[in-house]
This record gives structure tokens, C-alpha cells and sequence, in this order.
């Protein structure tokens, strides 16, 4: 089984180079709009960042920061949350969240995780 890599679709880069060129002007009105340059290289880095990576060693949830791989052993089931996210649910009972995949994306989860997890429907 090779690693599936879910990530956001990259149609939220749209929105984030509007972003740009909003503040673009600000940025150039003086040297101290330059930092302001950094909210939308912030933003596209989490579009291109945060996801999901399913593997043989386990499942790893990926942030902007971090990417904490949780073992096939250690996984204890999946949780939907109360905005239809998911939780991935350890044997020791604390919780991970997946980000980016939600209740309806169950189906393609149990395809990519090679039988680990029950497909619901």
C-alpha cells in the first residue's frame, strides 16, 4: 500500500491571491506594509499544508506546523465530531483530528486506508 496523500482542493488558492492583490497596495504604500505581505504566503501555505496522509505506518494528520503520525495499532477507531469532523481515536483514549476530511468523506477514507478502517455505507 503506497501513502494517499488528501489534501484541500487547490481551488482555495482562489481566495488567497485575491488576498494578494488586495494587499498589495498596502505593502507598497510604505516599508511597514511589507509584513503585511505575510498573511497570504501564511494562507497559502496552510491551503497546500494541511491534509491528511494515509500510509502503512499509520495515519498522519497534517497542520500548518506539524504532521504526528498515529500508528495502525494505536488506532482505536474514528470519531465524527459534532461539525461532521473526524477524530481519529487512540487506544489510550485521546483523539487526533483529522482535518480537511469530514462525515461524508468516510467512504473514501476506508478506500485509501487498504481495509483499516470499515467502510460505513
Amino acid at each position: 500500500m503506497d501513502t494517499a496523500r488528501v489534501r484541500m482542493n487547490r481551488t482555495a488558492l482562489v481566495p488567497v491571491v485575491v488576498l494578494l492583490v488586495c494587499v498589495l497596495p498596502v505593502a507598497a504604500a510604505a516599508w511597514w506594509g511589507l509584513p503585511v505581505l505575510l498573511v497570504p504566503a501564511a494562507a497559502a501555505a496552510w491551503v497546500l499544508r494541511v491534509g491528511v496522509d494515509v500510509g502503512p505506518a499509520g495515519i498522519t494528520p497534517r497542520t500548518l506546523f506539524a504532521g504526528d503520525t498515529v500508528p495502525w495499532d494505536d488506532v482505536a477507531g474514528i470519531r465524527v465530531g459534532e461539525n461532521q469532523d473526524l477524530w481519529v481515536v487512540r487506544a489510550s483514549g485521546t483523539e487526533v483530528r483529522i482535518p480537511v476530511l469530514r462525515a461524508r468523506d468516510l467512504p473514501r477514507l476506508a478506500a485509501v486506508s487498504d481495509g483499516r478502517i470499515p467502510d460505513p455505507t
